[in-house]
């Protein structure tokens, strides 16, 4: 990164965003920051000031103006909002945010993707490559727009020649109280999953992530990069670390059942679409981002535990525990099936 450049910063009030600011206002080439979310952060670092703007409808182009470097963190998900009306900001943002980008003449943009693009199918070589293709998984909405998003963001530095593209592709970031919303939505220890086995896990520190998007800022890193800690845990070790009850494993139709119930009433976590992501591996290689120079500063135990450290379940007794696993069980085969009949009622109503 040319010395003294602006760079614009998305998303800056998040976990993620925050972290991003303060390493580039600690940098000596960044001569200025501008923080761009709808609320603005706690604290704000040094050289940055920040900029309320929603954007799917507010004027990007001023925001923009004099920016060598954008980087596109903010993204909105969750239970709580309509999910077609999210996925369209999100896809309106991103689609106005690299058009204000090319307006201002802006030489750099860094995309936040993920992991969950490649999908979760039971044939994935372990680890995925860069070189793998993208094929989220049928009604999974949160990596099928980290795919559009690289699209769109191909397709502008098509538009854009002479100018570079770094697209991001992270695991689940975690850190010490801090949950991203897919780690929440997957639930890195939920213990009533589908399937018989647990895929093996890849857990990124918030901080390894941060470094990656600053690596990615001052480099102009031109292309895809995976972004993860080295190797991973299998899903009998990571319960293990989580020191979690036994494992419920249920039928995937009755857990996309209870998720797909739980997630229209908008009082669960994971949309039915996630579901083979807890079933199939999906982890990824970070031999690429690595040869850049980037290396992860915590490995995936370390980071498991900082991030589910203190669970009420560790505390509890083997008999107390014994006792609200049975429980647990007899609970969600009940759950189930109280899904799967609300399920074939709908279906025998239709065929009415």
């Amino acid at each position: 990164m040319a010395n003294g450049s602006n760079v614009v910063l998305t998303g800056a009030a998040g976990s993620l965003g925050r972290r991003v600011a303060q390493r580039l206002a600690d940098s000596d080439d960044v001569a200025r920051v501008v923080a761009v979310d709808l609320v603005e952060p706690r604290q704000l670092p040094d050289r940055t000031t920040f900029a309320a703007a929603d954007l799917a409808t507010s004027d990007l182009k001023p925001l923009l103006e004099g920016a060598e470097v954008v980087i596109h963190l903010a993204f909105a998900a969750g239970p709580e909002l309509d999910e077609d009306g999210v996925a369209k900001a999100n896809m309106e943002g991103t689609r106005r945010l690299l058009d204000a980008a090319g307006a201002v003449g802006a030489r750099h943009v860094v995309l936040l993707s993920s992991a969950t693009v490649y999908g979760a199918w039971d044939a994935n070589p372990v680890p995925l490559t860069e070189d793998a293709p993208v094929r989220p998984n049928p009604g999974a909405g949160y990596p099928a727009q980290k795919a559009e998003i690289e699209r769109l963001g191909a397709e502008w530095l098509t538009d854009h020649p002479g100018t570079t593209l770094t697209i991001l592709r992270p695991a689940v970031a975690v850190a010490e109280g801090e949950h991203s919303w897919l780690a929440r939505s997957l639930g890195i220890t939920a213990n009533i999953r589908a399937g018989s086995d647990d895929p093996p896990l890849q857990l990124l520190h918030l901080d390894d992530l941060a470094d990656a998007v600053v690596v990615a800022c001052r480099s102009h890193l031109d292309g895809i990069f995976n972004v993860a800690p080295d190797g991973w845990v299998s899903g009998e070790e990571a319960r293990a670390l989580a020191g979690g009850p036994p494992r419920l494993p249920l039928p995937e139709w009755a857990v996309t059942t209870v998720a797909s119930v739980l997630w229209r009433w908008k009082v669960g976590r994971m949309p039915p679409g996630l579901v083979p992501y807890t079933m199939h591996p999906w982890v990824v290689a970070n031999d690429r981002l690595k040869a850049t120079g980037w290396a992860p500063a915590h490995h995936n135990e370390e980071t498991f535990v900082d991030a589910t450290v203190g669970t009420p379940w560790s505390r509890l007794s083997p008999k107390r525990r014994q006792e609200i696993a049975l429980g647990a069980t007899a609970v969600a085969g009940l759950a189930a099936a109280a899904g799967a009949f609300a399920v074939l009622r709908r279906l025998r109503r239709r065929h009415r």
